[in-house]
């Protein structure tokens, strides 16, 4: 039974994680992004996020985006800086042309850091990606 579930492999879809200034409170954020590198758009985009280590787990956080056009991002979430001490996993699950596909992204505990930060052309900010 397993043999013939056939799941495609997700591709052109990345999450990021980008410091950011806030303008209007004059502080740094650090913001989630989802990024459609594709030319389809995603459909019915449900992310489930969450923070854990052997120790801790925190709440489980969800976002749906109806959808996600074309060669675009999209801010999912802001994400406290203390999170970055546990390994952070992003779940993805959307339509693309009546598909379904899924995608797990896991940013490894102290790998998002100012040290790490790199030009993201697709956002043109600086963060971390997780392809």
């Amino acid at each position: 039974m397993k043999k013939d579930i056939h799941i495609p492999e997700v591709t052109d879809v990345e999450m990021a994680i980008v410091l950011e200034h806030n303008e209007a409170h004059n502080v740094d954020e650090w913001i989630v992004y989802l990024i459609n590198k594709k030319e389809t758009p995603l459909e019915m985009v449900v992310i489930v996020s969450q923070g854990f280590s052997d120790t801790k787990t925190t709440s489980i956080f969800r976002k749906k985006i109806d959808i996600l056009s074309g060669k675009s991002s999209a801010k999912i979430e802001l994400i406290q800086p203390d999170l970055f001490a546990l390994d952070n996993r992003f779940q993805v699950t959307f339509f693309e042309n009546n598909t379904l596909y899924d995608k797990t992204f896991l940013f490894k505990k102290n790998t998002i850091k100012e040290g790490s930060l790199r030009n993201i052309k697709d956002l043109n900010k600086r963060g971390v990606v997780c392809k």
